[in-house]
Formats: structure tokens, sequence, C-alpha cells
């Protein structure tokens, strides 16, 4: 990346952080981008922390940024980040009304001190109590110092009356002529302070106690038209001017749940919102709490994993996304709905579910992993309203009932990802799979097959299927039990497709140690080992590196069988 005039001297001036007092109060708001994102692509978290808590625009986005610094923001600037936004709320320099965080977090653990999804969720909620707690001791401090100064005009008050009772005292020893005039100055005094006395202050019997509550009406009636006057806001008027929304990608457990449940629940200066939620090992219940205390516009897809909910459970929640008008996202990772177990009350439940499913309007997006929901697939999927998008079905127990209904339903034709890993598929399941693909052909840009138990056999009958999906972008077929021979004509037939940028194929059973069985199972070819000599391997690599040479394919078509680096970037448009 060729970098610009601009980026070269922010570069140049974040470097140097003795010098900031002399740039940041004469550099123009046009520059302050380019300035954060040169502290951000160097490190600079001293920088970072200044430029952000005198932001000169209303808004600023951080998330998106990550493509144009092409790394993830690190761990310290993050955190200088969120300190700058507290600082900002009392500093009027400060302009900042949105920050947006959405997608900031990095979950690759190879890339060093970057923030997850968690740290950053817990940090962000850290910020907002923090921000309150703040924003009460401020309170706290300005009603002590307002204390302090009633008292200290209670005590001038005080000393004035006892002035005053002197003045009368002396005043009686005397004629009786200046008594008397004495008399009428105080009723004189009484009835001019009748006239501008309030309700309550009518109340208060004695002529004194009634000349002090109104002198201290009075007084205050003075201070707040001098402050109008003169058009400045008090701390107070600031602090409900200042209000900052942050938007973010929130990651849930167990373990920050509490804290999460405080941040969003807090009336405060900061107002969290969330884009993508995240739950992790939480119960049915705490997660309907967590819903309802989310601000409804922003969110736009959800993620459960780990949670024993059961159907039961799932069907309590899935009403409780209704009323997210934006959300087309659900997805449910392991989160134990083993209907291969009879229960009381089950098929009962389903159909809740399925009402549930049905209320989510926009939902395009649509992940059932390891729910185990042999024969069921209709009755969920028949109840949603406009076609899904985005399918996966892993380690879903389908059946060719299952693959039936989804070769003929809405859904097929609209499909760009379709994942139907660890899912057996037999001779009878094959002509539904050809008839799904052959209806998705157009729009299948994603397609994941792995560990389905396809032999040379079957795929050979999928392969004319497959060649005609003309967007298909990246196909994935590991830990399918292939020959080597096999393997081959399903090189030839990806090569033959010309969107196709990403092929994950599986080692053939020639490159594993003997004693494998003739099927294998996904687990088995997963964990047997495979031959120690390199020649075996290094004959398949140069057999796959001349069919794409034969096809002129070796450049711009990656093929691999290595699970552990497989990434789905690598399927990114160009």
């Amino acid at each position: 990346m060729v970098l610009s005039l601009v980026n070269l001297c922010a570069r140049e001036v974040v470097s140097d952080h003795s010098s900031s007092p002399h740039w940041l109060s004469c550099v123009p708001r046009e520059l302050f981008r380019a300035l954060l994102d040169a502290a951000f692509s160097h490190r600079r978290p001293l920088a970072v922390g200044e430029l952000v808590q005198r932001w000169p625009e209303r808004t600023l986005t951080v998330g998106d940024s990550r493509r144009a610094v092409q790394c993830p923001p690190n761990r310290l600037c993050v955190q200088a980040l969120l300190l700058a936004v507290v600082r900002g709320l009392t500093d009027k320099r400060c302009c900042l009304q949105v920050l947006d965080l959405s997608g900031l977090q990095c979950e690759d653990g190879r890339v060093e001190d970057s923030m997850g999804g968690w740290s950053l969720t817990v940090a962000l909620s850290s910020m907002v109590l923090q921000a309150r707690d703040a924003a009460a001791f401020r309170a706290h401090r300005r009603d002590c110092e307002r204390e302090r100064k009633r008292g200290l005009e209670a005590e001038r008050d005080r000393s004035a009356i006892k002035r005053d009772r002197g003045t009368v005292g002396c005043g009686n020893s005397g004629e009786g002529s200046q008594g008397g005039h004495q008399v009428e100055v105080v009723g004189e005094m009484e009835c001019r302070t009748s006239e501008h006395t309030l309700p309550e202050v009518e109340s208060v019997k004695g002529v004194r106690r009634r000349m002090e509550i109104q002198r201290r009406k009075i007084s205050s009636e003075v201070k707040s038209n001098t402050s109008s006057n003169n058009g400045s806001l008090c701390d107070q008027e600031w602090d409900e001017v200042a209000v900052l929304h942050v938007r973010a990608d929130l990651f849930i457990n167990s373990r920050s749940w509490l804290r999460v449940r405080d941040a969003l629940s807090q009336l405060g200066q900061l107002k969290l919102h969330c884009r993508y939620l995240r739950v992790e090992e939480l119960p049915a219940s705490s997660i309907a709490s967590l819903l309802t205390l989310l601000p409804q516009q922003d969110l736009l897809g959800v993620d459960l994993r780990y949670s024993s909910l059961g159907v039961s459970g799932l069907a309590m929640l899935l009403p409780l996304l209704a009323p997210f008008p934006h959300l087309h996202s659900l997805r449910l990772h392991y989160c134990n709905l083993d209907l291969q177990r009879t229960e009381p009350g089950q098929q009962e439940a389903l159909q809740d579910m399925s009402k549930g499913l049905g209320s989510l309007k926009r939902l395009q997006r649509l992940c059932l992993t390891a729910l185990r929901l042999p024969g069921h697939l209709r009755l969920l999927l028949s109840s949603l309203s406009q076609p899904l998008e985005v399918l996966e079905l892993p380690y879903l127990c389908l059946t060719s009932t299952d693959l039936a209904y989804l070769s003929c339903s809405q859904h097929a034709s609209f499909l760009r990802e379709l994942d139907l890993s660890e899912n057996k598929l037999d001779e009878s399941s094959l002509p539904s799979l050809r008839r799904l693909l052959a209806q998705a052909e157009s729009s299948m840009s994603q397609l994941s097959l792995c560990g389905c138990g396809l032999t040379d056999t079957l795929l050979g009958a999928l392969l004319p299927s497959l060649s005609c999906c003309r967007a298909l972008r990246s196909l994935r077929l590991a830990l399918n039990p292939l020959s080597r021979t096999g393997l081959l004509s399903l090189a030839r037939t990806a090569a033959g497709i010309p969107s196709l940028r990403l092929l994950l194929y599986p080692n053939p059973l020639e490159d594993y140690e003997p004693g494998l069985p003739a099927l294998p199972s996904s687990a088995q070819l997963l964990d047997w080992p495979l031959l120690e000599e390199p020649e075996s391997r290094d004959l398949t690599l140069r057999l796959l590196d001349e069919v794409l040479k034969l096809r002129g394919r070796s450049r711009d078509l990656i093929v691999t069988s290595d699970l552990l680096k497989y990434s789905p970037d690598l399927t990114v448009d160009d």
C-alpha cells in the first residue's frame, strides 16, 4: 500500500509525543482522522488519547478503519481511546456524540497485543460505569459546594439579624417617639416583604424568619438571571448536553454478565448500543433479561453458544427477538436441542419455536449447529416469511426428507451460503442435493460439505452439479474419504469453475498411515496420523499442481488441505 503525503506527515507528527502540545492547539479538524489512523497503526496510545479527547466531529468510527491500517488496533491504543472518551465528556472542546467501535475486536490469537471481543466488552462496560461514577462524584461535589455556600449565607444572615436586634434594643431604651418610629419601619418592611412572599413562605411565622427566606429567594433569582444573560452552561446542564452513544459488538459470558448488565441498565452520560451480540454459557433467564436491556433499533445479529437452553428455553427466547426490527442473523451453536430423545411436551415446544422463528420478519442468516433435529427442518423453516440467504446446518443429523424439503423450498434459489457439514450423505439424499444445487447455481457463493461421508462414487455423481454453480467462490470438502483419483477429479472440476477462489480438499486415503478403515468417519480422518514419509504427500501436491497449471488456475485458485490455517477471509471479493 502506497502512503499519501498526508499519511507520511501524520506518522512523523504522532511519533514525537513531546511535540503534541504545540500541534494539538493549531491542527485543523480535517487532519484529525489521518493523525488518529497514524497513531493506531504505529501504536501511539498517548497520541490516540489526546486526539480523541479533543475530537472535533460528532461521530468517530474506529472499527471500520482496520482495513485502512492493515492491522487490528493495539490493546493499549484501545484502552487509551476509552479513557479519552470518559475525559472528553467534561472537555468542552470535544464534540463527539457517536462512537462506533463495531468490528474493532480481533479474535485471531496469532495477532499479538490485540483485543478480543470479550475483553473489549468488559472494557466498554467499565468505561460506562466509570463515566457514571465520575458524573455522580461531580454532582456530589457540586452539592457539597452548594451546602457550604448556603451555610455561609445563613451565618451572614444570622449575624445581620443579631445586629438588627441590638439596634432595636438600643432604640427601646430611648424616647418613645424613636421606639414608635422603629416599629413603623419594621411594620413597613413586613408589609413590603409580604407583597413578594411565596405561599410556602407565608406559612412561616415571624417577621425576621420571613425576611430571611425572602432574601435568599431574591439572591437565587439574581444569580439565575445573571447566568442566563451570560449564556454559559453550568456543570449539570453541560452533563445533560454531552450524551455519547457507543456502538459495538458485545461478547458476554457468565464472567462478564453482571458487569454488562449494570452498564446497560444504569442511566448516565454514556449509552451502550449493540450491533452483534454473542452470548456463551448463560441460562435462558439471563439471556432474556439481557435482551430486554438492549436498544431495539441497533441489534443486527444474535449468536448463542454453549448454553443449555433446550427446546423450551429457545421457544421462550425467540419471541423476545421479535421487537428488534433490523435483526437479520440468528446463530445457535450447541444449545442442547437433542430431539433424538423424546420428552413430554417436546412437540408443543417445537411448534412454539417455529412460531418464534416466524416472528423474525427480516431474518436472512440462520445457523443451527449441533442441535440434532432430524426430520424437523420443514417445521422450522416453513414458518419464515422471507427466503434465507445464509443457511448453516452442521451436525444437525439431517435426513433425506429434510434435504428433499430444502431442495423444493422457497429458500433454495436464494441461498448464497450453505453449510451441510457433518451430515451423512448417501445415495438416497444425493438426488435432493443435486436438485438443490441446480436451484442455487446462480446464487451459491460458498458451499461446505465437510465430513459428509462422500466417497469417490458419491462425489463423482455430484461433480456435474457442482460444475454448474457459476457463482461459487468457496468449496469446502475436507474430511471426506476420497482416494487420490477422486481428489484429482475434484480438482479438475474445481479448476473449471471460473469464479472459484478457494478449494479446501481432503487428504487422500493414500496419505494416511496403514490401518485406517475402508470407509472411515470424519472423526477418524481427523485423528488418524498421516504418513511420516513426505513422498506420498509430495506426489499428491505435484499432481494437483499439474491439474491447476493445465487449466491455467495456478495463480488465482487457492488449494489447501490445512484446516488450522484455513480462513474464510480468503474468499473475500477482490
